[in-house]
């Protein structure tokens, strides 16, 4: 007897007979007339790339069948299915606690063969990827950090319904060989719900530097399932993991399940304290974290050996990077230094890709002319759409891809969890949570991404806070337009007349410009949490992962391919609507004068006023696409052409901003309503995605705007 499943589970190359068709009415009648009467014989030829349909090879045809209509058809399956790698793909869930290297363990085996995405009705990133092992191929599922199964946030909840899914067949579980004994607390949760678990051991080479020693077998032994050591950085070193998860995925649930020490890890024990009817729902969850505990420490009771305490470099660090003295002014000094790496190193490659496609531009316009297109299409695409795209990319493109990779060697050294530890005091003052600090530092990098960091805030209520006030930190698409505002009327007054010390200048006074940001972060998150969003702080804990030395290959890759592209593509697909809008606007004309004009005129008062003109104020309005292109609208309104324009040099610049009535009053207007004015439409867009709130999502814009507004219009008021 094969076994009885319905057609939905068929995999490709299996076979199978039909046994029963559920399905009524007009559809029952189309799969008798194809055929699929009792008996027939059928056989999985593939699915579509979506996953559905399935396609099926019936009576001499490739029969496509949803698969809504095919959990309705119920095969007996042959037990001869094909064993080859490829043939079936079996899925594996990797867990694990944050900081323990589970991504690494995950780009290891998947390579590039992963993609990413949403969880059903979640705002939780997901990543699967497929990995060849010697017998099977396996599509790897990271499930998102956790230190429980007793879900408190998005991520928790997420893992532990995909774990209770049934969906994986087994479960590889992360755990780093430092702490053993800590992390063994989620892998005993997650065997009590999985028939099949594999123990990783992660970072043995750290834990042999700490003089750790780990006895594996014995440790296999006392929990009944298969553990292995690695260290994943050394991609040589995980053979052993895919050996283990073959003979876990091929072995008979039934023996599984018997080499399981169930009395060992205190299952029987929590069972019964689930169905004492006498303790309350605290008294029961206190006594199961107890025994899960206690059952850790049972398995790692005289198999985890340490020769002495081996942290002592950390704690000399901490002294450093988290002590009363230094914390504060090292994150500043490392806020500087960054900044001025990126500005420094960002200047030749958006020299050369301005000049890049400056070059193309010709060879489109003559292409162009050679097809005979009309002059307005050529001025409409060109010079509208092609012009602001590669305005984008060439201001975004150089920064970003200096920037990203900088943050995520502070992430992968362990110096950014400190930095919430660091701030916490502060942001709780505020109604907060020190996590906040983490979000904003990803905000740097783009805004859009800062407000998908907040993910890692229990609190709906401080993460809503996070979320709205994420915009006060200047994003890389700002970065641009302030360096260069700083640079021409700030920078050059200090004393910096060679190239290296007017990009010190710069980071300087921008580092205190982004000093100010924040600051304003933290009123703003006061004010809130003592009106709309009142309520007191929730508790805070974060681990503060050992230091260790940033893989800096990996590093690079990682922040290009998860972060520099991503945020690029968002920005180019918000950018090139925008370049389509504004040329529009700049070439109809409606009486003498084009719309784009009149704009300025209305915006005029309103921009004089916050110490600004309407051209600058109308430039913020256009570029709610992106901020990138608030300045080459400026330019484009000042020179009176019809499409996007850029200039030379920055001397160039500041003369066209001298001759139209710029001070270095108006530049610090400017540059504050830069720092203090609406998200952009990307960030926007994710603010809607991720609070699900219209309402929400105009508060974020307004908060921002109206202190903008007021802060502008002070400094004009008092200094001209």
């Amino acid at each position: 007897m094969g076994e009885i499943i319905s057609l939905k589970e068929m995999q490709p190359g299996q076979k199978a007979r039909i046994k029963e068709i559920l399905s009524s009415g007009s559809m029952r009648r189309r799969l008798l007339d194809i055929g699929l009467i009792k008996g027939t014989k059928i056989e999985c030829v593939g699915k579509s790339p979506a996953g559905d349909p399935l396609a099926f090879y019936i009576r001499g045809a490739v029969i496509a069948i949803r698969e809504e209509d095919c959990r309705n058809i119920i095969v007996e399956a042959d037990d001869c299915r094909k064993k080859t790698v490829g043939t079936e793909r079996k899925t594996v869930a990797l867990a694990g606690n944050p900081n323990v290297g589970k991504s690494t363990v995950f780009n290891g085996l998947t390579g590039m063969r992963q993609h990413t995405g949403n969880w059903p009705g979640k705002t939780v990133t997901s990543a699967r990827g497929t990995c060849r092992t010697k017998e099977n191929e396996i599509q790897l599922v990271d499930i998102p950090g956790t230190y429980s199964l007793i879900a408190k946030s998005k991520e928790e909840e997420v893992a532990r319904d995909y774990l209770l899914s049934g969906e994986p067949q087994a479960a590889i579980v992360v755990c780093d060989a430092t702490c053993l004994e800590r992390n063994l607390n989620l892998a005993i949760q997650i065997m009590e719900i999985c028939p099949k678990v594999i123990l990783c051991v992660n970072l043995m080479d750290e834990a042999k530097k700490r003089g750790i020693s780990i006895d594996l077998p014995l440790i296999s032994e006392r929990l009944g399932i298969p553990v292995v050591g690695i260290t994943a950085r050394r991609k040589s070193t995980l053979n052993v993991l895919t050996d283990a998860v073959d003979t876990v995925l091929d072995e008979d649930p039934k023996e599984t399940l018997k080499r399981k020490n169930t009395e060992n890890l205190g299952f029987d024990e929590r069972r019964e304290i689930l169905e004492d009817v006498g303790l309350s729902e605290q008294e029961k969850e206190d006594r199961i974290v107890t025994s899960l505990v206690t059952a850790a420490e049972r398995v790692c009771r005289g198999a985890v050996k340490a020769k002495s305490r081996q942290d002592s470099r950390d704690r000399k660090l901490d002294r450093i990077f988290t002590g009363k003295i230094w914390g504060y002014p090292v994150m500043l000094i490392m806020l500087a230094l960054i900044l001025w790496i990126t500005i420094v190193g960002a200047n030749y490659p958006s020299e050369l890709l301005a000049d890049g496609f400056a070059k193309l531009q010709i060879k489109l316009t003559a292409l162009f002319a050679a097809a005979g297109a009309p002059v307005w299409l050529h001025d409409m695409l060109v010079l509208g759409v092609y012009r602001v795209l590669s305005w984008v990319v060439s201001v975004m493109l150089p920064p970003m891809a200096i920037f990203f990779p900088l943050f995520t060697i502070l992430e992968d050294a362990g110096y950014l969890p400190r930095i919430a530890y660091n701030m916490d005091k502060t942001f709780k003052r505020c109604g907060a949570c020190g996590k906040q600090a983490l979000t904003t530092c990803m905000g740097f990098g783009c805004n859009a991404v800062g407000v998908m960091g907040c993910r890692i805030i229990d609190s709906p209520r401080e993460r809503l806070l996070a979320i709205l006030t994420n915009n006060f930190v200047p994003c890389n698409g700002r970065f641009s337009a302030l360096i260069a505002i700083i640079t021409m009327f700030f920078a050059a007054d200090v004393g910096a007349a060679d190239g290296l010390g007017q990009s010190a200048a710069a980071a300087a006074i921008l580092t205190l410009l982004i000093a100010g940001g924040i600051a304003a972060a933290l009123v703003v998150t006061w004010l809130l949490s003592k009106t709309f969003l009142k309520g007191m702080p929730s508790s805070f804990t974060l681990e503060l992962p050992p230091y260790r030395c940033p893989q800096f290959g990996k590093v690079i890759v990682r922040s290009i391919f998860d972060r520099t592209i991503f945020v690029l593509a968002r920005a180019i697909a918000a950018a090139a609507p925008a370049g389509l809008i504004v040329w529009i606007l700049a070439n109809t004309v409606i009486g003498d004068i084009s719309i784009l004009n009149r704009m300025v005129d209305f915006m005029d008062p309103a921009g004089r006023l916050m110490g600004m003109d309407g051209a600058i104020l109308t430039a913020f309005i256009l570029g709610l696409p992106a901020n990138e292109i608030v300045i080459p609208i400026t330019i484009m309104i000042y020179t009176a052409q019809g499409s996007l324009a850029d200039l030379g040099s920055l001397a160039e610049m500041q003369s066209l901003f001298a001759a139209n009535g710029w001070t270095w009053v108006t530049a610090l207007c400017t540059m504050i309503f830069y720092l203090l004015h609406w998200p952009c439409a990307t960030t926007l867009l994710t603010i809607r995605k991720e609070t699900g709130s219209t309402k929400w999502t105009l508060m974020a814009s307004l908060i921002p705007t109206v202190l903008g507004f007021a802060v502008c219009s002070i400094i004009s008021l008092i200094l001209k």
